[in-house]
């Protein structure tokens, strides 16, 4: 399939950077994944659960609208961050894999002094936001970044590269607990245990797309070290969330419409793993996107417990 000047293989044809952003921004929003929304939804979701378990623990009615808002706000500046930085150190890479090398750098639409601006201004909006919560929160959140400068690297040296970038993106079930009582409990750690193993079963299904391209290449993921297996695994990773997820509940004494939410999610869970097929980059991707569906059902459920 031809792409039109300046598209992106893996992006949804028509979104809404191709179609309104004006023409000097497109390459930097394309560099920050802002035609994927994907992205900071899961980066974002671990925040508001979390936000929302604090919230029942508190026996508040709602969840800190002000805290839903910042972490949206700043999931999308630190999911852009990252991406920005992955695809400076993958720029290399990302020129030999047939999905990534139309992307922004290796295709010359930004250069490498551009996107490392880009990439500053990016993590000054995301400092801005953080400056907002408590200090405790603050300290806790800068602790991530030693995880998020380093898993770009990890597909070169080990296996299991997904195990890394759910610790980055799970760090947000920390964050909205912290925010709202400025420590940490037993419920948000694991929370942040379950979503860990989530991203793991997650990425892996999205990288079942880059099998072929990643062997030629030598990058090296869980797709390909679970092989043909890779559907079990996924339900077990996606089980073992499930009952993290069931433990931090239990661990907060949360109510029975949060458990109701809790048993939605797993069954969409379960209904990624039948679907999955090896052979099926098409359905990869779609199941990949639908897990913030299971995400919303599950913050709903949390909200809809507070309300009850």
């Amino acid at each position: 399939m031809s792409l039109s000047p300046g598209t992106v293989a893996d992006a949804a044809r028509g979104n809404w950077v191709d179609r309104h952003a004006p023409a000097w921004l497109r390459p930097y929003a394309r560099l920050a994944r802002w035609d994927r929304p994907i992205g900071w939804w899961l980066l974002l979701l671990p925040c508001w659960w979390s936000s929302a378990l604090a919230s029942n623990v508190a026996g508040a009615t709602w969840p800190n609208l002000a805290h839903l808002v910042l972490f949206w706000i700043g999931a999308v500046a630190m999911r852009g961050a990252g991406c920005t930085y992955n695809d400076i150190v993958d720029r290399e890479l990302d020129a030999g894999v047939a999905r990534t090398r139309s992307r922004p750098i290796p295709s010359g639409q930004v250069s490498v002094r551009d996107a490392k601006i880009f990439l500053v201004l990016q993590a000054l909006a995301g400092l801005a936001v953080l400056l907002s919560f408590n200090w405790f929160s603050v300290v806790l959140a800068l602790c991530s970044l030693l995880v998020v400068a380093a898993y770009p690297f990890m597909k070169r040296i080990t296996d299991w590269p997904q195990l890394v970038l759910g610790l980055a993106f799970s760090w947000g079930a920390l964050m909205g607990w912290s925010a709202w009582f400025g420590s940490l409990a037993l419920a948000p750690v694991l929370l942040y245990a379950g979503g860990v193993l989530w991203t793991i079963g997650y990425d892996t299904i999205y990288a079942l797309q880059d099998i072929e391209d990643d062997k030629i290449m030598g990058v090296r993921s869980t797709a390909r070290l679970f092989g043909d297996g890779a559907p079990q695994i996924v339900g077990l990773l996606y089980a073992g969330a499930v009952l993290l997820w069931a433990g931090a509940f239990w661990s907060a004494g949360i109510g029975w419409v949060a458990w109701a939410g809790l048993a939605l999610a797993a069954a969409h869970l379960g209904w990624q793993v039948v679907r999955v097929r090896l052979d099926n980059e098409a359905l990869a991707l779609r199941l990949f996107k639908s897990n913030r569906e299971a995400g919303l059902i599950l913050f709903a459920g949390l909200v809809i417990n507070g309300l009850v």
